[in-house]
């Protein structure tokens, strides 16, 4: 899908009957949004800027060199953007050049973020007003929703925090997957965090941002400065909490496995003492006892219960 976007009266608009795009058009837009392209509307692109858009496989590289950087066709910043899919949070890069009268981002599929620009955008007069405007205003929203998600996951974890330091007969794996959940989310938003810093640093060397975009971007920087320590301190929560979920279920384990040996040396004398009552020797004087019988229970029986008597006075019962 190819969305192209102008700049009328202050407000960032889509076209009405724009069923027909050229290369005339497209020249003419402000912003052009392509989501998840078909191949016509890639050689469309490609013919307008007389460059290939990039891969999948490009757009998701790691390298710095390959997500922030400069050619003869402007700008090219690569940034991850945090979103749900399939009730799991999950980064995906979106690739943006800028030139100097237009903005062409690349992406695979819908992003919160860039519905929220649109809504803000067709509401309110004057938030953007040349390609790197709206570059900014979408790392705004993404840095918005990346401290909403902090808060999110800090929220759930004072949750989980109570479910496995209060209640110790609740089911202590399904905090750890809870847990584990948490702990990607807070992952990827630390990944999508730096990730931001490091195209917005970018920006400030080599955008060459006029005087009020300069100060825009280093107030965004100042954003994740802030963040960043409150994901840290989530990082050790999240930690904190796994070590005492792991520590509950050791010693859960460790009280069966005292029971089972509890059993063991309290049922093994009466086992020795009918072990030798079992032999079958002629020469045994107990066998001709009238009241061999009841000795040897009554022997087994206290040899029984002398051990149990004994952990409990020592109290590891």
């Amino acid at each position: 899908m190819l969305i192209r976007y102008t700049l009328n009266q202050q407000q960032l608009l889509i076209p009405a009957q724009d069923d027909n795009i050229t290369r005339e058009t497209l020249a003419s837009s402000l912003w052009l949004d392509l989501l998840n392209p078909d191949d016509e509307e890639r050689e469309l692109m490609e013919s307008l800027h007389s460059q290939p858009l990039p891969d999948t496989e490009d757009v998701e590289e790691i390298e710095a060199s390959a997500r922030s950087y400069q050619d003869e066709a402007g700008l090219h910043v690569h940034s991850l953007f945090l979103h749900m899919v399939d009730d799991r949070h999950r980064n995906t890069s979106v690739a943006f050049t800028i030139t100097d009268n237009q903005l062409i981002t690349l992406r695979e599929r819908e992003i919160p973020a860039f519905r929220l620009m649109r809504m803000r955008a067709r509401r309110m007069r004057g938030l953007v007003e040349d390609p790197m405007s709206i570059l900014l205003a979408l790392f705004e929203i993404k840095i918005d929703d990346l401290a909403d998600t902090l808060e999110e996951v800090y929220t759930q974890l004072e949750e989980t925090s109570n479910f496995v330091l209060e209640d110790n007969d609740n089911n202590i794996e399904e905090a750890l997957d809870e847990l584990a959940r948490q702990e990607d989310t807070n992952g990827k938003v630390r990944l999508c965090l730096m990730d931001t810093q490091r195209a917005l640093s970018f920006l400030l060397r080599r955008g060459k941002l006029s005087a009020m975009h300069a100060e825009t971007a280093r107030e965004l920087l100042r954003d994740i400065d802030s963040l960043l320590p409150h994901n840290s301190f989530v990082f050790d929560k999240i930690n904190f909490l796994m070590d005492a979920a792991q520590g509950f279920i050791s010693i859960k384990q460790s009280q069966i496995i005292k029971i089972f040996s509890i059993a063991a040396v309290v049922f093994l004398p009466p086992t020795v003492i009918a072990s030798i009552y079992g032999m079958n020797f002629d020469l045994m004087p107990e066998l001709h006892w009238q009241l061999g019988y009841p000795w040897a229970l009554g022997l087994m029986f206290l040899s029984g219960v002398a051990p149990y008597v004994f952990f409990k006075l020592k109290g590891w019962l």
